[in-house]
């Protein structure tokens, strides 16, 4: 993984004390909240429905042990105890106190860690493929080019003011494990004629207008990264709407005026960019492929794995779910899922974040990643340590075996914290969560990708949830529509709304009533929830969670 180097460690320096200089000003009422505001956006800090809170970087969801740490540390001194793992592949602190704000951030800075442009009108966090570096069916690791990414973007003086908040994220495989599609700019690594380059998608994003991206470029070479990036930004910079900021995210620009036409505009600029790049950009990349080396996997025996997964049930169901393959022989990659039956999907106590980081340390090659999916990975594992790992995150409530089963399930912070948010999304993903335990099922119902908002935003992923879950706020009460087929992979598509919303306390029998059209209509186990629901369409479904709407046609 990148490390610092003397450069980064001065400017981190030197924006901190920036910082703490402008909050003490906000605290001696030199400075109105408003003035503050895009001071401290800036550097990751919100102002939340009860409290500020803190958004952390972590860059392309990837984490040593010292950094997960230290993550533990701040949700200890400075906060309540835990942290909330983000579909961004951030880490959210919901109560710190504003004088503690720069000690926070400076104690992030002494493990490499920032929260520069964690909000904002500007580039995000870019994000990658959690099995990035460690899938067995990765083209190449995408991790280089998304650091190359972060270092560009980082304070670029034409893309700090954008129309809105731009996000990119990038895959090296073909099973798109990063929704890149559901981004504004989306990467995934290709081969043509033996070289690197990538496909390029743009004009993708959820919100209130979700939108499917379009192939802006079949194959970019490897070396036209960056200027085909900063081409892509600077047509948005210029055709973008800024009347209206409901209009203003890329996919409406791309929408409003035709891939062709963006396409063209792209094109004609990033010729005129091209020439600015003198392949500095290129030696940069090879420095930071350095960073990124495999590391070397021992080779032993699977004697004590392949024992405990013979005669361990609970083991056993635990590494079919959460485990995947690897490109090493005698290798896993373990996930760690922080969505225990009835617990906040996302949320990790400092205790359990030491837990993973040690088991980072002396199994996992001191590697950890944060999925979209609000999990953590131990990305290199060897098969023979599974079964002591398993032992520890049982010890630590981490070790539920739920990885793609329908309690697996993205939720924004709702209305609990968000000042945004127009209904609740936490208890929602709870009760789902504990009623499906409660029956027993959710292994026999198998994958089905759940997705809950507190609001329009779509923070969490409702439209491309195999069922989704938008929570609203209609006349002052809770009101909860649903949609069908939506999904995240490299078949993006947008689901497709039931109808009416539904109450509260209707929620989770409605949740129950699609699943069981779904065990009844499938044409075997091995028929996933996706397939069915393509197969038989939405009126099966409809009939089920509107009956009564059935009995009057009929």
């Amino acid at each position: 993984m990148y490390k610092y180097n003397e450069f980064d460690e001065a400017f981190l320096a030197e924006r901190n004390a920036q910082f703490r200089a402008q909050v003490e000003r906000r605290i001696d009422g030199s400075l109105t909240e408003d003035e503050f505001k895009p001071l401290r956006l800036m550097n990751g800090v919100y102002l939340q429905l009860h409290a500020y809170m803190l958004r952390v970087a972590i860059p392309y969801g990837t984490l040593n042990s010292a950094q997960m740490r230290q993550l533990a540390l701040l949700a200890e001194k400075w906060d309540k105890g835990y942290g909330h793992f983000t579909t961004r592949q951030n880490i959210q602190y919901n109560w710190p106190k504003l004088r503690d704000l720069p000690d926070m951030l400076d104690a992030l800075g002494e493990v490499g860690l920032h929260a520069i442009q964690t909000s904002g009108n500007t580039i995000r966090n870019t994000t990658a493929d959690h099995f990035a570096g460690a899938a067995a069916d990765e083209l190449t690791d995408p991790r280089p080019y998304a650091e190359l990414i972060r270092q560009w973007s980082t304070d670029h003086p034409e893309f700090q003011f954008l129309g809105r908040k731009f996000k990119i994220a990038i895959t090296g495989s073909s099973a798109d494990r990063a929704v890149i599609k559901a981004h504004d700019v989306g990467l995934q690594v290709v081969e043509q004629d033996g070289k690197t380059g990538f496909k390029v998608i743009v004009g993708g994003g959820l919100g209130r207008t979700p939108m499917i991206g379009q192939v802006l470029r079949e194959f970019l070479p490897q070396a036209d990264l960056l200027p085909y990036l900063e081409a892509v930004l600077t047509v948005y910079n210029v055709l973008g709407r800024r009347d209206n900021k409901y209009k203003a995210r890329i996919k409406i620009t791309v929408s409003e005026n035709g891939i062709d036409t963006y396409r063209a505009m792209t094109e004609e600029a990033f010729l005129a960019i091209r020439g600015q790049y003198d392949g500095t950009d290129q030696q940069l990349l090879e420095e930071i492929k350095t960073h990124f080396q495999a590391p070397e996997f021992r080779s032993a025996p699977t004697d004590a794995f392949d024992a405990a997964y013979a005669n361990d049930p609970v083991f056993r169901a635990w590494a079919d779910t959460n485990l995947h393959a690897h490109r090493a022989e005698g290798h896993a990659i373990a996930t760690i899922s922080i969505k225990a039956h009835g617990a906040t999907p996302g949320d990790a106590s400092a205790e359990q974040m030491r837990v993973m980081a040690d088991l980072a340390e002396q199994y996992g090659y001191d590697e950890l990643r944060i999925s979209h999916q609000q999990n953590v990975i131990l990305p290199h594992v060897h098969k023979n340590d599974l079964p002591a790992i398993h032992a520890k995150l049982k010890e630590h409530g981490l070790a539920t075996a739920n990885i793609g089963l329908i309690s697996d399930i993205i939720a924004c912070p709702g209305m609990d914290y968000c000042a945004l948010a127009t209904a609740r999304s936490i208890p929602v993903a709870q009760e789902i969560a504990t009623r499906f335990d409660e029956l027993k099922m959710e292994h026999d119902i198998g994958h089905l990708q759940i997705k809950i908002s507190g609001c329009i935003n779509a923070c969490g992923h409702h439209h491309v949830g195999h069922i989704g879950i938008l929570g609203l706020d209609r006349a002052g009460v809770e009101n909860y529509q649903i949609t069908l087929g939506g999904d995240a992979t490299e078949t993006a598509a947008i689901g497709t709304r039931t109808g009416p919303g539904f109450a509260y306390d209707e929620i989770v029998p409605a949740v129950e009533r699609i699943v069981e059209v779904y065990m009844a209509r499938r044409e075997g186990p091995e028929e996933t929830f996706l397939e069915t629901y393509n197969r038989i369409g939405m009126e099966p479904f409809k009939a089920a969670l509107y009956p009564e709407a059935q009995k009057k046609v009929a």
